[in-house]
């Protein structure tokens, strides 16, 4: 499989219609680069659900361990972890039905792309989300 992001215009309806944003490896410290892409998403009006076990709040909002452990429908999973950790976080994307699997700049995952694909996820890889965000919503 070679796998392509979708379009600019696919891209641009998915961060349209979405609302809620898990960050998968979401940092409370403000220096970390998930810290400031998640809090540039949140001041553009998404509700972040922080997800790391090793942290009990991140910009305002309670962490929970894992995707599993959330109570309301997600819209994205935005990860921030190595690309050889992420298949269990896709699997987890999959098993909470949310819309789309977002990997961060330098992330790539073939197995966990394709998993994702399979089970009727948007799979996003190697960008930024605020950096789309930024190039492709009008203000």
């Amino acid at each position: 499989m070679m796998f392509n992001n979708p379009s600019d215009d696919k891209i641009r309806n998915i961060l349209e219609s979405a609302k809620t944003i898990a960050v998968v490896g979401l940092s409370d410290n403000p220096q970390r680069t998930s810290y400031m892409v998640a809090q540039a998403m949140q001041r553009a009006g998404y509700k972040i659900i922080p997800v790391n076990p090793v942290i009990q709040e991140s910009l305002g909002e309670k962490a929970v361990a894992s995707l599993t452990d959330i109570k309301e429908p997600v819209d994205v999973v935005n990860v921030f972890r190595r690309s050889e950790t992420v298949m269990p976080v896709a699997e987890e994307a999959v098993k909470i039905g949310a819309k789309t699997f977002w990997l961060q700049l330098g992330i790539y995952n073939e197995d966990a792309a394709k998993h994702a694909e399979q089970n009727g996820l948007n799979v996003i890889m190697d960008r930024c989300i605020k950096v789309d965000h930024a190039l492709l919503i009008r203000r």
